[in-house]
Parts: structure tokens; sequence; C-alpha cells
């Protein structure tokens, strides 16, 4: 015996991101930490964690702006619907308050100043 063990037992490779239970590349996520040299040394659970968060931001964004082009009779989530998901989210609108979204409009506001004033019924029903 050459002390190799008993044969060889294949075992199924499985990625980082499969074992953490997401979509998001935990391996490439891992990359990009350690060649953006924002430390010398980068632990095994910083990129789970980073993968984990994005993810979980990226599905809340995905859900508010899906509903947001549901409201506007619409299937296909464009710039705009992003713009309303995050403006009309008071934590998401505070995260991303210095983000600019290409094609995404403003929220539609119009001043109270601006807007007729009522006159009240007894005025109206003396003159």
């Amino acid at each position: 015996m050459s002390g190799r063990g008993k044969g060889k037992t294949a075992k199924k490779q499985m990625t980082r991101s499969a074992k953490a239970g997401l979509q998001f590349p935990v391996g490439r996520i891992a990359r990009y930490l350690k060649k953006g040299k924002y430390a010398e040394r980068v632990g095994a659970g910083a990129p789970v964690y980073l993968a984990a968060v994005l993810e979980y931001l990226t599905a809340e964004v995905l859900e508010l702006a899906g509903n947001a082009a549901r409201d506007n009779k619409k299937t296909r989530i464009i710039p705009r619907h992003i713009q309303l998901a995050i403006r009309n989210d008071e934590e998401l609108s505070k995260l991303l308050s210095s983000v600019t979204i290409a094609s995404g409009g403003v929220l539609p506001n119009i001043h109270q100043v601006l807007l007729p004033t009522k006159k009240s019924s007894k005025s109206q029903e003396a003159s």
C-alpha cells in the first residue's frame, strides 16, 4: 500500500455562492476585493457577506421597481420605475440620495403655494 487511500471518491464541486445559497458571485467579489487593494488581506467571510448584502439590496430595488412598473401597467422595468421605487422608499432614498439615475426623471410634485386656493362654501353662498 502506498498510503493513497481506497479508490477515488469523486466529490461534486460546489461554488461558494451555492454553499451560501446566493445568486451573486462570491468568487468574483472576492477577486475584486483582493485586486482593489482595499486591504492587505481579505477574510473568507467578507466576500460572502458583501455578496449577500448586494443581493438583498438588488432584490429590494427590483421588487419595488416591479411594483412601480405594474402600477403604470407595464411589464418591463425602465429607469423611471427604478427612480420612482427608490425615491418613494424612505430608507433607499436616504441611501441613494447622492445618486443620479439616467432617464429617471423626477418625482411628481406640485408645491402647495402653486395650487389654486379653495374658497370656503359660506363665502360662495353669500355672493
